[in-house]
């Protein structure tokens, strides 16, 4: 197990653990991965779907520049980056164990913050005044070149979704540390982020003009690579999303290693002592594992999510519906998030005498969505710009390789 790279590296190279390299956790990194992954899938999809006549180029809108707003958000930036970094220099030990906490704690250097304030904005403010100054207009973009601005707003607002989840699930633990819990870095709901993220960037896309029906076939495929991408970093991490106690003999059909079918997770980054057990002559600050072992249901969600994805990959230009992708995966992520939530450790809710957790009923209702909205944009066959109607009468100019209008 590696809750963070220093212990990576101890394994493969034999250096020390909990050395500098432990300020990347290793959840941290994958999640990074999940939005590089998306980035490409996002980015090539819109580049298909625009060469076939079906996402328009975007007339978006360019602000005149303005060196008083360049100086305000560079002095900002300048002394954040003065009030923390003499700060994690001087406190090292401490942000290498818990980077998120020093971050965003209001702790630093305040002298050094409103110097290299003052030094950012008075440079940037003086460079700006000296270049021309360029008016606001509109201007045609390639759809793809989009592809970072909406993976930034995913990662935002899937982050803050996903932290807003974890919360509800566990109110206890954040009525104890209300600040801790806000920002800490563990505990991250998977369908809060998908839910909040696909809200904002819905409206996003619509304002900027990209179709959200096609961009919901072109995410669908970005979510479950990197769902699958995201669950590496729980499984390598052990951060605690695991299954129940597996105590079960491993039956004769099951052809995997032993650690497939229960798994105790040495050196997890949960570290709950409560159930782990003390690992012999173990070195490091991570010295626990898993006792009795658990179902490693990241795994199986790893596994569901690559076929999923590869699936859905080589037929998706036989969804000639727009939407039926994404409602597919919709059908296909829900029923197995279901059915992993019922071996997994996580609170329950008693509700209607079901005693089910939070992501099985809203894996019940996202089921029931994806069943009736794959009926539904049928009844709408060749729509292009929404859930129904007929395609916009538009005109596609010819793009040049770098995006520029040809």
């Amino acid at each position: 197990m590696y809750p963070d790279l220093s212990y990576f590296f101890h394994d493969i190279l034999g250096t020390p653990v909990d050395n500098w390299s432990s300020i990347f956790k290793t959840f941290g990194v994958f999640l990074a991965l999940v939005f590089v992954v998306s980035f490409f899938i996002i980015r090539s999809e819109l580049r298909r779907k625009h060469k076939e006549g079906l996402i328009p180029v975007l007339n978006v809108k360019v602000a005149a520049s303005s060196p008083v707003k360049e100086a305000f958000f560079n002095t900002i930036f300048g002394f954040i980056l003065g009030f923390k970094i003499p700060f994690v220099y001087t406190s090292f030990e401490l942000f290498k164990k818990d980077p998120a906490s020093m971050i965003f704690s209001a702790e630093g250097n305040l002298i050094m913050g409103c110097m290299l304030a003052v030094i950012f904005g008075t440079y940037t403010y003086f460079m700006s005044s000296n270049k021309p100054l360029t008016q606001g207009g509109v201007i045609g973009v390639h759809p793809a070149d989009k592809s970072g601005d909406i993976i930034l707003i995913a990662a935002l607002f899937g982050v803050l979704g996903s932290r807003l989840f974890s919360i509800l699930e566990n109110l206890d633990a954040f009525w104890e540390d209300p600040f801790g819990q806000l920002f800490s870095g563990a505990g991250l709901t998977i369908y809060g982020g998908l839910i909040v993220a696909f809200i904002v960037v819905f409206l996003y896309v619509r304002k900027i003009g990209i179709p959200p029906i096609h961009m919901m076939d072109i995410a669908s495929l970005a979510l479950l690579l990197g769902y699958g991408v995201g669950r590496m970093g729980c499984q390598f991490s052990g951060d605690g999303d695991w299954g129940i106690v597996n105590e079960n003999p491993k039956p004769d059909w099951f052809i995997f290693p032993n650690w497939a079918w229960a798994y105790d997770y040495p050196r997890n980054v949960a570290d709950f002592y409560q159930r782990g057990a003390k690992i012999p002559d173990c070195v490091g600050n991570f010295c626990t594992h898993l006792d009795p072992s658990v179902y490693p249901t990241p795994l199986y969600e790893i596994t569901f999510a690559v076929i999923a994805f590869s699936i859905l990959w080589m037929f998706r230009r036989s969804f000639k519906t727009p939407g039926r992708l994404f409602f597919t995966y919709l059908i296909l992520s829900s029923f197995a998030r279901f059915w992993v939530e019922s071996i997994r450790v996580n609170p329950r809710y008693d509700l209607l005498g079901l005693d089910w957790s939070q992501a099985q009923w809203i894996s019940v209702v996202l089921f029931v969505v994806g069943i009736i909205g794959f009926f539904l944009v049928g009844k709408g066959s060749g729509s292009g710009s929404g859930f129904g109607g007929k395609q916009p009468d538009y005109t596609i100019p010819d793009l040049r390789e770098d995006g520029a209008v040809a």
